[in-house]
């Protein structure tokens, strides 16, 4: 079980949809992007959840991660 908090913010910019972080306590946060679509922010938020589930916070290779994470997504 994940401590999961969600808040939607207003980003300066469209091209970061969500971002992610672990907190002190174990938890994580998901910043999503109010500028996007509901739509976008729900593909948005599996994004995120699939960074948590992986437990890729635990590895160091940002650039394998995202590969990893987008196959997943098609």
């Amino acid at each position: 079980m994940y401590d999961i908090q969600i808040r939607i913010l207003d980003f300066p910019t469209t091209k970061v949809t969500e971002t992610v972080t672990q907190n002190a306590d174990g938890s994580y946060t998901i910043f999503l992007n109010s500028r996007m679509t509901q739509e976008r922010q729900l593909e948005s938020y599996l994004h995120a959840m699939r960074h948590i589930t992986n437990n890729d916070f635990e590895k160091h290779n940002v650039e394998q991660i995202e590969v990893e994470a987008h196959q997943e997504e098609a």
